[in-house]
């Protein structure tokens, strides 16, 4: 890649994006926004139902058909390979970036030949999903270290959000890799928000509240957030949970929480930013089990709401969260001792290091670490997330 100081046409492809999917659409919505303050010309290629082409505040979007995956609970792939690279030809990209290295690295070829400087974006660990669906540890490492030399090989660049996203690729002696992390609204997610209204809703007069902010599939773990209430509840915590989210587990959770009686209050996909950042704000403890994410902007979002987090020591969460929660082994015991740890804090002080944490995350210098894996500047970033208290 070489540096450039003018405006680029950034094409962007993503898969596994649907209108209740969370922190990747988040992440295309806000970077997406961030180029074109910075005087590009973002476009953004995902598959859906019917195709579309809009314009949109993060840019123009573009949707083509693709089939939905089963028991995915609506995630669709583009998989017309030749009308996808004569949209690419048509585009004519300065820049490519791609998020989904499975079914779409044959781009990094295609952006090869066309000249055109790519990077594929790592929002998760090859070997950890793997793993989360069952794969031995030696057999899913071995996978993923053959998935990541043809993803390596085949871009100019990869970006991770993490260090611990980016050790898979230091295995494999990968030398084209850079760190590039996400970001949160700081202006939208805020203690601030923090309304005795909202917690007596869906609290049912418990004096604990818990939040889980996912998707609600295999990878994310989400059963483990019932089991460490369940855990907590037996111990004498009077704990209650909300759920914010959906997917193909909603039904099995929504059935064992009933089972055994626990208070557990599904919302299901909350597409009001506003009023899932009130609910993240009202909580005294966000619970993110996922063992596979590689960054976690829901959990992001609690603490910038000044909400502490308690985060499965598998993922990358641990160099995310730090001191403003505490990291739990894969085990419901384990993420039940890690909420009465929080909650036996001072709440005023646990609630400012959420905060304080949060804070060194904007989408501001998020765009300036992608622009950077690039090669280009970003002179006039205008994004709106400055603190605010």
């Amino acid at each position: 890649m070489t540096g450039t100081e003018g405006p680029l046409r950034i094409v962007r492809l993503a898969n596994f994006v649907t209108p209740t999917s969370g922190g990747l659409r988040t992440a295309l919505d806000q970077l997406g926004r961030g180029y074109r303050a910075a005087g590009h010309e973002p476009v953004l290629v995902v598959p859906g139902d019917v195709a579309s082409d809009r314009q949109t505040e993060q840019g123009r979007v573009i949707t083509l058909p693709g089939p939905e995956l089963p028991g995915t609970g609506g995630y669709r792939v583009l998989t017309d390979r030749p009308g996808l690279r004569r949209l690419l030809e048509e585009l004519a990209p300065d820049r490519l970036e791609v998020s989904d290295r499975t079914t779409l690295r044959w781009t990094g070829e295609w952006a090869r030949r066309a000249r055109v400087p790519s990077v594929m974006v790592s929002h998760e660990t090859a070997d950890g999903v793997l793993r989360t669906w069952g794969v031995p540890g030696a057999l899913a490492e071995r996978a993923a270290d053959r998935l990541n030399r043809r993803t390596a090989w085949a871009y100019s660049r990869v970006v991770c959000t993490t260090e611990w996203a980016e050790r898979e690729f230091v295995r494999i002696g990968a030398r084209n890799v850079v760190r590039a992390p996400l970001g949160v609204d700081l202006s939208r997610c805020r203690p601030g928000r923090r309304s005795a209204a909202v917690r007596a809703r869906h609290a049912d007069g418990e004096p604990v509240l818990l939040v889980l902010c996912s998707r609600l599939s295999v990878e994310k773990r989400p059963g483990t957030a019932l089991d460490a209430l369940a855990v907590l509840r037996a111990q004498g915590v009077r704990a209650a949970l909300v759920v914010a989210g959906d997917g193909p587990l909603r039904g099995a959770l929504e059935r064992r929480a009933r089972d055994q009686r626990l208070p557990v209050r599904f919302l299901g996909h909350l597409a009001d930013r506003e009023a899932l950042a009130d609910l993240q704000a009202a909580a005294d403890v966000c619970l993110a089990p996922g063992p596979a994410e590689t960054f976690g902007l829901a959990a992001l979002e609690a603490l910038a709401c000044g909400t502490p987090v308690v985060c499965s020591a598998s993922s990358a969460l641990p160099e995310v969260v730090a001191d403003a929660g505490v990291v739990a082994a894969d085990d419901p015991a384990c993420f039940a001792g890690a909420v009465r740890t929080l909650v036996g804090r001072e709440e005023g002080r646990r609630r400012a290091a959420a905060r304080a944490r949060a804070e060194l995350f904007s989408w501001q210098r998020a765009t300036a670490a992608f622009l950077a894996a690039h090669d280009t500047t970003s002179p006039a970033v205008r994004t709106p997330q400055e603190t605010l208290r």
